[in-house]
Order: structure tokens, then sequence, then C-alpha cells
């Protein structure tokens, strides 16, 4: 498959909205197999939330591999430039059994591999046995999303939704958001299986519980072109 190469109204779009759709630039077996590689990590894994689980990058070698494909290394470095690498990853599923609202938030945090108190950074947390931080903003500025949809995402299967635009607010306190959604018409970006939606940590996104609920299978993979200070790590780099 050739390269993909953004067209420069999609990278007008991501900067104006702080969200985009790519369609589908994967082939239908590229798709197949890392879809197959996640779930026979997830069987083998019965420890793991069945609604999702992280840090494939580090311990599933076929995503690893996808996450080092041209297809989507190209779309990151056209947006960070050529030091950019993937940084975390983050496996959803809605299904049934596991069906949830998620509530209107930014992305904060990043994965590290050790506390070192930095100034700037914090607070810390740990999620599934892995350091976690709110970095500077100027570091979340230097990320980005890449949500590689394995099932089609139709609006009444949980379909991700932005508030365009509010990434250019910076850091948002949390009783700032409310006030936001209310003054705000949100856009659900529906998705097909293979589709990628690129999107800011700092983007405004939410998402409703399912009310058709099948499988919503998402790879959310998460770029960085930005060199952590002091000694800090990425956690999957």
């Amino acid at each position: 498959m050739a390269i993909l190469t953004l067209s420069r109204d999609t990278l007008k779009e991501f900067e104006s909205n702080g969200f985009a759709l790519i369609p589908n630039p994967f082939s239908a077996d590229k798709i197949e197999r890392l879809t197959n590689a996640i779930e026979t990590f997830r069987a083998a894994n019965t420890s793991a939330c069945s609604a999702g689980f992280r840090n494939l990058l580090s311990q599933c070698p076929e995503v690893r591999e996808f996450a080092n494909s041209s297809e989507a290394v190209e779309i990151a470095t056209a947006i960070l430039g050529k030091n950019t690498k993937p940084v975390r990853s983050i496996f959803f599923d809605k299904t049934p059994a596991s069906n949830w609202y998620v509530t209107w938030h930014q992305d904060l945090s990043i994965a590290v591999e050790q506390r070192i108190d930095t100034d700037g950074f914090g607070p810390w947390s740990t999620k599934d046995g892995v350091t976690h931080v709110q970095p500077p903003k100027d570091i979340l500025e230097q990320i980005i999303s890449l949500r590689i949809h394995l099932d089609p995402c139709p609006k009444d299967n949980g379909a991700i939704k932005f508030v365009a635009g509010s990434h250019h607010s910076g850091l948002l306190d949390q009783a700032e958001i409310p006030g936001i959604i209310e003054r705000s018409t949100p856009i659900c970006r529906t998705a097909e299986s293979g589709d990628i939606i690129l999107m800011r940590p700092l983007i405004l996104h939410s998402s409703s519980k399912s009310t058709k609920p099948d499988h919503r299978r998402v790879l959310h993979l998460e770029y960085s072109s930005a060199q952590l200070p002091n000694g800090l790590n990425w956690a999957e780099a």
C-alpha cells in the first residue's frame, strides 16, 4: 500500500478543531491481524479488565509493529515532526456487558517509567501498575492520539464526541467544563472499521453509553515528539 499523505485540508481541520477523521488507510488484512493479536492477548490475560487495558506497546509485539507502521507513523510525523514516536497505548471495548458513559474531560496524564519529582509535573498516580503524571501544557501540546477503530462505530454505539476548538483554551479547570459544554454544540464523530480519529489531548471529549451495544473496539495510540526533562522517560517508548 502506498504511504498515506495527509491532505492540507485535513491538517487544517485538525489544527482548527482539535480532531479529524482519516478514512481507513490500512489494508483489511492489517486490521484483521491487529484485531486477532489483541484478542489473543486478551484471552491470555484474563486478569485484565474486559472493557480495556493498557501497555500493549510493551506487551504485545503486533501492536508495537502496527504503531510503527508507515501509515500510522506518517500521520504522526506530518503533525509533530520527524522525532515523533509512539509513547502510550490503551485498548477500549464497549460491549453489552461493559457499557459505560465517559464524562467530558481532557487527557492530561502521560505514562512514565518511574516517579522523579520535577518542576511542573504533577499530580502523580498509578494506573495498572504504571506511573502516570500530569505534565506541563507544552508537553501535552507535543502529543497526538490516533484512535484506530477495529469495529464500525455508529452514533448509537458510543461514538466519541468533541467540542471543536476547545483545545485552544489550554488546561481547563474541572469546574469550567460544564459551562463550556452548555454553551457548545458537541460534534459526534462516527467511524468505520479501520478509520482513524486523530485528536489532541486537550480537546474536550466524551462518549455516551451505547443504546445498541455491540463490540466497539478501539486501539488508542499516543505519539509524541517531546523530550522529557530531568531523567523522566516514557513508559512505553
